[in-house]
């Protein structure tokens, strides 16, 4: 019987040990330590040799950088948005343009010299801009010439950090030796060793593992175990580049411009009797300028004795420049879009209002480039760019003369391509039309300036504008709306008395519209037309000014001179002088 024990109980023993043996295996493949090494390359998602991935923020992102002949280079619509959208192409003559308050800073596409309007010249010893393919590239040390962010560059793998935005950020000192792996456990692949006192910043941290960034830029994960010295501390922005000041040239007070429409020469000689019984004006704009050919050229009406006229009733003359009057633009034949997107042509047409400007002392410019109709193309954002390069560039003659600049704009609505934030830099004025809500054309009627249009006309400009530099423009004119039995819908437009005189000719029954703020009146006429009515008045520009009021706006333009009632200019000079 006791040989029969010893062999049960060594099969007994086999077994434990045998059970032991794979209980050990299981807690160790369980809880030991991978060190299966990560694909560093699929991480970074790196495309081929030239292929730079860049972290930004300590975030991975689909942002690459180029790395082309030892320079590191990003796309041009990139440094557009992430560094410096101040940054110009202009591809009709493919040129790198940089503008500053002073002066134009010019480079071609695959050169390495760039030359300033200021007569200076620099060898950067790199290619400041090349083509890959139809795709613009840009070198980031070029960019960091004018802006300030900081990039570190890394090799084995190709990646980038960059930084934008400075703050503060929370940081670790590592205790001994460890892995960062690709995710939170010990079976995650590695991506980088640490070693004792390297220095992460901690992005997140759990009940274990903590999320990091190594010292090199890899974003993973490391066990809370292996932290120290936990801190908060803050960034330092760099300041390699000094952003310079644009100044600008401002009234003392508000504005209160009026457009002057003078339809030629001879309307120069209107402007006595057009101002007389005004009050409270301190800037005139007569329509003096036109674009007149796709090189820059202008058709003007500029007169001496119209802007001493107008010094001698206490008002500025803020001269407009316009792209529709003239009959070569009027008749299709002009391209606003061609003469801004040629340096040569931007540099003409700006000698040639400053050449006008110190003529006849002028002391401003309004510009009135309008992107409708069918003489012209639509703009784009495209042609968005080569319009604010076009300001930059007529801000820095405008600014050297002591010129005062102001622009006209649409109130914002989806039309971004205007560059709002950079007009409320380099001018001295951002004017909204906040009127033309319902225009000739128009697929129904409806008021010109109902009170939310012009609200949030305001409002929204505000976001990109100081209010120190905006300008609300209003209507003197209503617009008369028919519509026909089939639904057709047409209008005229027309001043207030002429308004009014309609409405007391038709036995109009007006009644205050609270939605619009405004008069409002309708009658059917014998043939079953509709005929409706929001009237510009008194009571209607008074809402209009009370709303600019608490906005803060910097002042009221009118459009136009003769279209107003003579009950308009006080409340308008109470508003100036409040």
């Amino acid at each position: 019987m006791k040989h029969k024990v010893i062999p049960v109980l060594i099969i007994v023993v086999l077994i434990i040990l045998l059970g032991g043996g794979y209980a050990g295996k299981y807690l160790y493949d369980k809880y030991s330590y991978s060190n299966e090494q990560a694909d560093t390359t699929s991480y970074f998602g790196i495309e081929d040799e030239a292929d730079v991935p860049i972290i930004l923020q300590y975030e991975k992102t689909d942002l690459h950088a180029r790395l082309i002949d030892g320079v590191y280079y990003m796309t041009f619509s990139d440094v557009q948005e992430y560094l410096n959208d101040r940054f110009y192409y202009g591809e009709e003559e493919e040129i790198l343009v940089y503008t500053t308050p002073t002066a134009i800073l010019t480079i071609g596409v695959g050169e390495s010299t760039v030359t300033s309007t200021d007569g200076s010249s620099e060898d950067l010893g790199y290619k400041a801009a090349v083509f890959e393919g139809d795709t613009l590239y840009v070198a980031m040390d070029y960019v960091k010439k004018y802006t300030n962010y900081s990039y570190t560059a890394y090799t084995d793998p190709n990646h980038i950090t960059m930084f934008t935005e400075f703050g503060q950020e929370v940081r670790a000192t590592i205790k001994k030796d460890t892995k960062l792996r690709l995710r939170g456990g010990v079976k995650s692949e590695i991506l980088v060793g640490l070693k004792k006192a390297d220095t992460v910043v901690v992005l997140e941290k759990l009940e274990d593992w903590a999320k990091v960034v190594s010292p090199d830029g890899y974003i993973g994960y490391v066990e809370n175990k292996f932290l120290d010295n936990i801190q908060t501390v803050d960034l330092l922005a760099p300041s390699h580049y000094a952003e310079p000041e644009y100044t600008s040239v401002k009234m003392n007070g508000k504005v209160n411009l009026v457009w002057h429409s003078i339809g030629g020469q001879a309307g120069n000689s209107t402007l006595s009797s057009a101002i007389s019984g005004t009050t409270g004006i301190n800037v005139i704009s007569p329509t003096w300028f036109s674009l007149s050919d796709n090189e820059g050229g202008i058709e003007s009406f500029a007169g001496q004795d119209y802007v001493n006229t107008a010094h001698n009733n206490g008002m500025q003359v803020w001269a407009a420049l316009d792209n529709f009057n003239n009959s070569f633009f009027r008749d299709g034949e002009g391209n606003t879009a061609t003469v801004l997107a040629s340096s040569t042509s931007r540099a003409r047409l700006i000698d040639n209002l400053m050449s006008e400007v110190r003529a006849y002392g002028i002391d401003g410019i309004n510009i009135d480039l309008e992107f409708t109709g069918s003489s012209l193309e639509d703009i784009t954002a495209d042609g968005g760019e080569d319009y604010i390069e076009f300001l930059r560039e007529l801000s820095i003659a405008c600014r050297a003369n002591g010129t005062v600049l102001s622009v006209d704009i649409p109130v914002p609505m989806g039309n971004s391509f205007f560059h709002r934030k950079e007009l409320g830099v380099v001018c001295d004025y951002v004017i909204i039309m906040a009127y033309d809500e319902h225009y000739e054309g128009s697929a129904e009627a409806g008021s010109v300036a109902s009170i939310s249009y012009v609200e949030d006309g305001i409002k929204n400009t505000l976001e990109d504008v100081p209010a120190d530099k905006l300008v609300n423009g209003i209507p003197f004119y209503t617009r008369i709306w028919f519509t026909s039995t089939d639904g057709t819908v047409t209008s005229q437009a027309g001043g207030m008395s002429w308004a009014s005189e309609y409405i007391r000719a038709n036995n109009i029954e007006m009644t205050w519209d609270q939605n619009t703020c405004q008069y409002y009146g309708t009658f059917t006429k014998s043939d079953g037309t509709k005929v409706e009515i929001w009237l510009e008045d008194a009571e209607s520009i008074q809402t209009k000014l009370n709303v600019m009021n608490v906005n803060g706006c910097a002042g009221v333009a009118a459009w136009q001179l003769g279209y107003e009632t003579s009950d308009i200019w006080p409340i308008l000079e109470t508003y100036v002088n409040n």
